[in-house]
């Protein structure tokens, strides 16, 4: 294969990835697709004016379905990948998600097997998983120096209020409008699991009250979510993460029976340990680590936007460092678990799930036609309604009063 030929399905979201493929030299972008066409105009701008050729932009998907390319970056609605991945697969394309995995455990099963089938290349672009700290974390877990994990702690603390007229439009029924608290969890917990390798094995999930700076912006859910979640060496995770007025962004740590490691923001990690039998005795120090592959340095979200395309494309061209480092569907998949079942847990009063291996496929059939979440057009008769806590009904005019934020810029 010469350069990768890439469509991208999704020009908001999916502008990041169009941005660091177009200085892939591994990678040509021939096609993008999205139903709005001033983000499809930005685009193709952008490729304008760095003399970026051979773009064909559609509106309408099954036009660009049709368009011949090796893969495909799906960047659409966060709860409508795994159809969308299904075809793709199907048709003899590589697979690159944006988040969220998927939207319920029928659709976990799916996506598994269809990659099982076609021996095609699925790749998730949890970025958050790449930032130098979280790589510096991961290589002390896994060379041993932190010991066995005992607890972990993982959390995207994201406002989304001032953006939500930005990315809901005014539309009662845009999935972020119907999400539960559970939902958009692979940020906090895929990071975890990404350093340490380890599988979640049990969730019990907890919701604060639906704020007011919520409910006026169109959503009844649950405005924060934590998981206590068990993982299979018997250490504890605790994901946290939404909505909530924070002073950072978000927090990641390790704690083994050696020493433990923080990521503390701004690019510094701190770290203690100890060598055997030193209890209580060993070093403390922080420091800035630097990002394993320097071109990563300019990119977004402390260059975790770089790895993911990069390690997409170097996947689909059979590099062992790429098919080693990005985030593949098994581990794709255990980082929604939590969030997918997370939502069993919260209606039925916040009881502890068992999470299944998928790897496994003896445990598949039990979840094979569970379609339990909150989109009502995913969940049929397994609907669960994202209005846990009792919030009171949303009137049309907030709706409104949201279009026209959107439409106002505001």
């Amino acid at each position: 294969m010469n350069k990768v030929r890439i469509g991208v399905f999704g020009a908001g979201r999916g502008m990041t990835m169009i941005n660091q493929l177009f200085g892939n030299p591994d990678a040509r972008i021939v096609a993008v697709c999205d139903k709005y066409p001033p983000l499809l105009e930005r685009c193709r701008k952008k490729a304008d004016e760095i003399g970026y050729e051979g773009i064909t932009f559609y509106t309408d998907f099954e036009s660009f379905f049709n368009h011949d390319f090796d893969a495909v970056v799906l960047a659409n609605y966060a709860h409508q990948h795994v159809p969308y991945a299904l075809r793709f697969l199907r048709s003899g394309r590589h697979v690159m998600s944006e988040v969220l995995t998927m939207s319920c455990m029928k659709e976990a099963v799916e996506l598994i097997e269809a990659v099982e089938e076609t021996g095609l290349v699925y790749t998730y672009a949890e970025n958050y998983c790449y930032t130098p700290v979280r790589w510096e974390m991961r290589r002390l877990y896994r060379e041993g120096a932190l010991g066995r994990l005992m607890y972990a702690e993982g959390e995207y603390l994201h406002d989304c209020s001032p953006i939500w007229p930005k990315i809901t439009y005014g539309e009662r029924d845009h999935w972020r409008n119907l999400m539960p608290s559970t939902f958009y969890c692979t940020h906090s917990i895929g990071p975890i699991l990404y350093m340490t390798g380890l599988r979640p094995v049990r969730v019990c999930a907890f919701e604060t009250p639906n704020m007011p700076f919520m409910h006026e912006l169109g959503t009844n859910s649950g405005t924060l979510c934590m998981e206590a979640i068990v993982l299979d060496n018997g250490a504890i995770l605790k994901s946290a993460h939404f909505n909530i007025k924070s002073n950072r962004h978000s927090n990641y740590q390790l704690n083994g029976d050696l020493g433990g490691c923080q990521d503390l923001g701004e690019g510094n990690i701190g770290v203690y340990l100890e060598k055997p039998g030193e209890n209580g005795k060993g070093e403390r120090k922080i420091y800035k680590p630097d990002p394993p592959i320097a071109a990563a340095a300019t990119s977004g979200h402390g260059g975790g936007d770089y790895y993911t395309t990069h390690y997409f494309v170097g996947s689909i061209l059979g590099d062992p460092d790429s098919i080693d480092h990005a985030v593949n569907v098994y581990q794709a998949v255990d980082m929604c678990l939590p969030g997918t079942l997370g939502l069993k847990s919260l209606a039925g009063g916040n009881i502890p799930i068992d999470i299944p291996d998928l790897r496994n496929k003896s445990e598949r059939d039990a979840w094979r036609n569970d379609t339990a979440c909150s989109f009502p057009e995913i969940a049929g008769d397994m609907y669960i309604s994202n209005n846990l806590t009792g919030a009171p009904d949303i009137p049309d005019e907030v709706y409104d009063r949201v279009r026209e934020a959107w439409l106002a810029g505001k």
